[in-house]
Formats: structure tokens, sequence, C-alpha cells
């Protein structure tokens, strides 16, 4: 399995960047993890956009949706129309927020259009290619779920965003990468801002037996040498900070 991170900024993008964004490939399956802003462009620098089999989105906050919007443009009105409408998996109410995103300008069944729509629930495992897909509550503003992707006995746990929460330890137990935010960076835990600190991030790596942890969903502006040593600290082992481009074997 190989996860390419196409954006990994928070809810504002980084200098020349993109918000959540992570692409997944198995044998002949490609998944698209979140869809931020900024992500599209990315997603097309690295592959034809046609031939993404499924996108599953997080959580319902703009930046791991938003660019499913132009995505939609492209699929239901460029060059290509038609060619491909990918299964788009998104939390409950899914439906009801894109639609009414979508038809403060238009039609609101942009994304429905281009997109075949299903909202899962916690308990739901995907099947995409030779990838099952699972999912886990975790603890944020938002219905946010830390969603987990596992092929050939390995496992890739997306933590999304989240506050400190047991859930992520238990749901990441074992990961061989595990890939959790660290908006707050170096700063102290803070659990009432809904986001993990880079300490936090390596405390729940560490509770959870995994093998390898990178950070995420932490802007340019923080000192991310910084964030790596508390991260590292607290995890007992090597850190890496994402970084658009990325790719990781899994």
């Amino acid at each position: 399995m190989r996860v390419t991170v196409l954006g990994k900024s928070p809810s504002w993008e980084d200098a020349g960047g993109a918000c959540s964004g992570y692409l997944v490939q198995e044998g002949a399956a490609t998944l698209l993890l979140d869809c931020g802003n900024g992500v599209f462009a990315k997603l097309r620098a690295q592959i034809d956009y046609t031939a993404v089999h499924a996108v599953v989105i997080s959580h319902l906050h703009a930046d791991h949706f938003l660019d499913l919007v132009p995505w939609s443009y492209a699929l239901t009105h460029g060059p290509r129309k038609g060619t491909a409408r990918p299964a788009l998996y998104a939390p409950p109410g899914a439906r009801e927020t894109f639609r009414r995103v979508c038809g403060a300008w238009g039609g609101e069944d942009l994304i429905e259009s281009a997109f075949a729509l299903t909202e899962y629930s916690v308990g739901d495992t995907l099947e995409i290619g030779d990838m099952r897909v699972g999912f886990a509550e975790v603890s944020h503003f938002v219905a946010t779920h830390a969603v987990g992707i596992a092929a050939a006995g390995r496992r890739f746990v997306f933590g999304a965003d989240t506050r400190p929460t047991d859930q992520l330890v238990e749901f990441a137990r074992d990961a061989d990468l595990l890939m959790t935010e660290a908006t707050l960076g170096d700063a102290p835990s803070d659990p009432e801002a809904g986001h993990l600190s880079a300490s936090d991030a390596g405390d729940h790596a560490r509770r959870a037996g995994a093998r390898r942890l990178v950070l995420t969903h932490i802007t340019d502006e923080l000192d991310h040498a910084a964030a790596r040593r508390a991260a590292a600290e607290a995890f007992g082992g090597p850190v890496e900070i994402a970084r658009e481009g990325a790719i990781y074997a899994v």
C-alpha cells in the first residue's frame, strides 16, 4: 500500500500548499482520503482524476471536503465529462451539507451528480479493491472519524481531527503507520482546542503501539523541528512531519 501526501495543512493552506488530502493506492485500486482546499490540483499533478475509484471524507469541515466542488465541475462540465463517477463515502449528514454549500450559488446536487454518494456509519467496512476501510469516531467539534485502511496484512490509520481521546489509541492499535494531526505544534495540550499537540500525538502513538508516526494538519508557520522533537520524546521513536509529495510505503 502506498500513501502519498497531497495536502497536510490545517484549515488554512501553507504557502503554495493544500489542506487535508491523501492518495492511497494498492494494486489497481486508488482511493483519496479527504479532499480539502487545494487538493484537487495536487491530485491532478499525481494521477488522472478520472482514475480515482473512491473518495472517503473523514468529517464535514471545509478543509476536509471543499475541493469536491471543483472536482465535481470537472466531472460534470469539463472536457472529459461523463468519463467517471467515483464512489464518495462521507459521514451522516453529508448529502444535506453538500446541498447547502453548493446551493448557495447554483445547483445543490452538484456533488451528487458527479459522485456516487454513500453516507457511512462507524460500524461499516468498505471494500475498495483489495483495501478494507473502517472507521472509529473521535472527539472533535463535529462528528469526525479516524479512518483505518488495511491491505496485504498491513494497516494505515489516519486520525483525522481530534482532541486527546482513548478511542484513537484503541483504533490505531499496532498500526504500521499512524498519521495524526498536531495542529497545536509544540504548545501544551489543550483539550478545549479540539486538536492535538505534538506531544499528544506522540503519546497516542506510543500507547497504540504504532510502528511509525507522521504528524500532519500542522501549519508551516509553526516550528516543525520543535514539534517533531516533542512528538518523538512522547512516542519514544522517530517521527516525521508530513510534506506534500511525500510517499509512505505501508
